[in-house]
């Protein structure tokens, strides 16, 4: 099925996943991120922070991968700046994890 943009602006939450290649946690927040989607979709990037366009992400999370950022679908893309206001899960998570913070960014 392809997802029209109508229904992409239906999604209240937006995931934004920091990664790398090669990262073992990274597939494994990848999987949890499919669970979530599949019990409750979200607007989704994804950010490999090794690309020279993510530098500033990577001088951020280089050690840190994986990282999802959460926010609200219509509010304005991640800022590397502003990420220690973001609604963050780091490392390792559960879908139950996820969902909590969706639950709290959609409240706000």
């Amino acid at each position: 099925m392809r997802l029209t943009s109508r229904l992409l602006q239906s999604f209240p939450s937006r995931i934004t996943f920091f990664r790398r290649e090669g990262c073992g946690l990274c597939v494994q927040a990848r999987s949890v991120l499919s669970d979530v989607w599949d019990r409750r979709p979200f607007e989704y990037k994804e950010v490999d922070i090794v690309k020279p366009e993510s530098k500033a992400w990577r001088d951020l999370y280089d050690f840190d991968v994986p990282v999802i950022h959460i926010s609200k679908a219509q509010a304005p893309e991640e800022d590397p700046q502003l990420s220690s206001k973001a609604v963050k899960l780091m490392h390792r998570f559960t879908v139950e994890q996820v969902e909590t913070k969706m639950n709290q960014v959609e409240e706000s």
